[in-house]
């Protein structure tokens, strides 16, 4: 007998489902494997690419990420003008056909340096975000899995770092580091590891409290294979989301970081040292600031757009 509930607890309600045989037709007619068949249709359309298309402005975010993607991976496809050369002879020309977004006070072509340093960005983004998602991964799965006494001091360590304003965490963490790319990388990731830490925990104890982890408890399996096989899965979701949400912020932190002179060094085209650099141009040569901060602004609120959709979808598939 008690082998047959730990069976039903680790199979789960839809194998159990599957067992049980077809009964007679429902009310309508309709039995109810076909009455679970002509649901499945609606659901199928509420998530996925039915999803994008059925609204344009979350398609319009999805093509934004595209063309900064493709920026990232091959900027040579979309511009053939060098970022670095110089030609005093057409310095701050405006937007035209020759030069998209115009050129600066050397005579570069400002298109082909907010494509090149795409790359910059994005990439110092995405390792801002892999940072936040190591250590406060790291340091939730920690404090929901170790014990009340190292969940009250790993949690008391997260409420410091999230009382700390995140662009003045990340300026003393840069101070510390140093200028470059990586380290305001780090810098920026540093500002994201509280709110990572903290759904971390939340979801690993919801994943714990569950019947399936006490009858993998039962059953003999050992602490860290439950944790790889059963926990990991199951609160990866939310967290993953949250990174999504969070790459829109290492953006913003990284440009933050570079306007006010700690990223990468000139003449690199970070996007950040591209508006400070048009500051002192700003009543003869607005593209110089307007352009590049647009861009940011486009690709900022895309991926903000794309995270609150992914969270939405998540919570409805979980409800």
């Amino acid at each position: 007998m008690r082998g047959d509930a730990l069976d039903r607890i680790l199979t789960g309600p839809a194998a159990v489902a599957d067992r049980m045989p077809e009964g007679p037709a429902g009310p309508g007619g309709t039995a109810p494997g076909a009455r679970g068949e002509r649901d499945a249709e609606p659901a199928r359309r509420r998530f996925g690419p039915y999803r994008i298309l059925r609204r344009p402005g979350l398609l319009l975010c999805v093509l934004v990420l595209t063309v900064a993607l493709a920026w990232a991976l091959a900027p040579g496809l979309f511009t053939g003008a060098d970022p670095l050369r110089a030609d005093p002879a057409h310095r701050l020309l405006p937007p035209g056909a020759g030069h998209p977004f115009g050129t600066d006070h050397l005579g570069r072509d400002l298109y082909a340096r907010v494509v090149h340093g795409t790359g910059l960005s994005l990439s110092a983004a995405l390792l801002a975000v892999g940072f936040s998602l190591l250590v406060g991964g790291v340091l939730g799965a920690v404090a929901g899995t170790a014990g009340r006494a190292v969940d009250t001091v790993v949690m008391r360590l997260v409420d410091v770092l999230l009382a700390v304003p995140g662009l003045l965490l990340s300026l003393a963490v840069v101070s510390a580091l140093g200028f470059g790319t990586v380290q305001v990388a780090v810098a920026v990731g540093a500002g994201g590891v509280g709110g990572i830490a903290r759904v971390t925990r939340a979801e690993v104890l919801r994943v714990a409290a569950a019947d399936y982890m006490d009858a993998a408890r039962l059953a003999g399996v050992p602490g860290p294979l439950i944790l790889l096989r059963h926990v990991v899965p199951n609160a990866a979701p939310p967290v993953l989301v949250l990174a999504v949400l969070e790459c829109g912020t290492a953006v913003l932190g990284v440009a933050a970081l570079g306007f006010l002179g700690f990223g990468t060094p000139p003449p690199a085209p970070e996007w950040g040292a591209l508006i400070s650099g048009g500051r002192d141009y700003l009543t003869a040569a607005w593209w110089l600031t307007t352009l590049p901060g647009l861009v940011l602004v486009a690709l900022v609120t895309s991926l903000q757009r794309v995270g609150r959709a992914l969270e939405r979808e998540e919570r409805e598939r979980s409800s």
